[in-house]
């Protein structure tokens, strides 16, 4: 069978969806009954006849709760599917934008970095919270109210055309394992420029970043880089992010970027001594650090916000 047939990705939707050890085992009932029943119709045109079945099926968020035998009461059968898609669109793209645009505002009204930054954490959790309970509590009253089921969300809405394509694994896997390439070597040359110490001066060697660091606040940030390639690696290797994958990959890009801000935010980035040998004593603009506290922040706010949406597609 093709990879991406219509039936493949019908089965891709309802077996992500259930527990591990029952995968397998379904994904083949799914083809086979597919199958089994479009030949049974003895239909000339077989893709047309394959499409009539993946209808009468239903959508496959409904069968993957059939199949893990969990129950959709709160919301129902019924309203579940369009509740989740609707609320993954708010969480992953509507929700970011909200942070940043807190973040940028309270930069260009004057505001400290850290008050933005506790502005944008605030407008998260704030936005977040109203996002999931007003959108909950519509569908719930629209669950309660079933006078309104045929407007909302009739019979037979969900068709084939709403099926996502199967993930492209094999350009996934490289990019998973590029990713961990280039943190695992943004991590040797940390640990390198401290310990080999690379730029020379009158014969002594001197540490790009400053040694104090070491002290405390570059621990973090390294098991932070380190958790990131970790949870890369794992992803190449089970072909997928998965939720608890996302989870973990999203406190190791805490982990790495919120006191690496904190870092540049101090202005304790640099070695001192290195920037005197340097240049004579320039010293980095406090723009320039602005500019990087946003995008570190930036960037792996984004990078977190597309494992989930990985995850959940």
């Amino acid at each position: 069978m093709n990879a991406n047939t219509l039936t493949e990705r019908y089965v891709h939707e309802v077996v992500r969806r259930i527990p591990t050890d029952q995968r397998d085992d379904v994904a083949d009932e799914l083809r086979a009954t597919i199958a089994d029943t479009v030949e049974a119709r003895r239909a000339e045109d077989p893709a047309s006849a394959e499409r009539e079945v993946l209808i009468e099926m239903g959508d496959p968020i409904r069968l993957a709760a059939r199949y893990a035998d969990r129950p959709l009461s709160l919301i129902g059968p019924e309203f579940y599917p369009a509740y989740i898609r609707l609320l993954k669109v708010l969480l992953s793209a509507v929700l970011p934008v909200v942070a940043a645009a807190s973040v940028v505002i309270d930069v260009l009204d004057g505001g400290d970095i850290a008050s933005a930054l506790a502005g944008g954490i605030g407008a998260v959790l704030t936005v977040g919270a109203q996002m999931f309970a007003w959108l909950t509590l519509v569908f719930v009253v629209v669950e309660r109210s079933r006078t309104l089921e045929r407007s909302v969300y009739g019979p037979g809405a969900w068709t084939p055309d709403d099926l996502s394509d199967l993930p492209e694994t094999g350009r996934q896997d490289a990019a998973a394992y590029a990713s961990a390439a280039w943190n695992s070597l943004l991590l040797a040359l940390i640990v390198w420029q401290h310990v080999f110490k690379p730029y020379q001066a009158d014969g002594d060697g001197i540490p790009v970043l400053d040694p104090a660091l070491w002290s405390g606040w570059i621990w973090p940030i390294l098991a932070g880089l380190a958790g990131v390639v970790t949870f890369e690696l794992v992803r190449a290797a089970v072909h997928r992010w998965t939720v608890p994958l996302a989870v973990g990959y999203a406190v190791a890009e805490a982990l790495f970027a919120l006191p690496l801000a904190w870092v540049l935010y101090q202005r304790m980035f640099f070695n001192p001594d290195f920037l005197t040998t340097v240049n004579g004593g320039w010293t980095v603009p406090d723009s320039l650090y602005t500019i990087a506290i946003l995008g570190v922040l930036a960037v792996s706010a984004i990078d977190a916000v597309k494992r989930f949406r990985e995850a959940l597609s």
